[in-house]
């Protein structure tokens, strides 16, 4: 089973991604701050990591940073979780790193697709 970890400061938000993700049958990981979010990272050394890019007190884009900086986490993909739905936005986030960029709000079936494909095959469950 693959092991995500979702990053947000918003527990509402954390709780309808774990909620989803997990009747997709993935083990979920949540952090609501940059500290947490390493953490969690080192601990479990999730297959992928959802990151919100406004998390107060920094940035995804600092965390991203950060967690590249991790030998063990520099090849877990980062996809950029986010209401900022500009193409200047997108393209930033791409350009600094992230394996990809979901934009909110999250809808059930599209979110599905867009998570397997950052998921390795042989780490779906079918």
């Amino acid at each position: 089973m693959a092991r995500i970890l979702v990053v947000d400061d918003n527990p509402s938000s954390r709780e309808l991604e774990r909620i989803m993700l997990e009747v997709f049958g993935y083990e979920v990981v949540e952090a609501s701050n940059c500290r947490e979010a390493v953490t969690a990272a080192l601990l479990s050394v999730p297959d992928l990591i959802l990151l919100d890019l406004h998390i107060p007190g920094s940035d995804g884009f600092a965390i991203l940073e950060e967690l590249r900086r991790e030998h063990r986490l520099s090849t877990v993909p980062v996809v950029a979780v986010t209401a900022s739905a500009m193409k200047e936005d997108r393209g930033r986030a791409l350009k600094a790193g992230f394996s990809g960029y979901i934009t909110k709000p999250i809808f059930l079936h599209e979110f599905q697709c867009q998570i397997r494909s950052f998921i390795r095959p042989n780490k779906t469950e079918q």
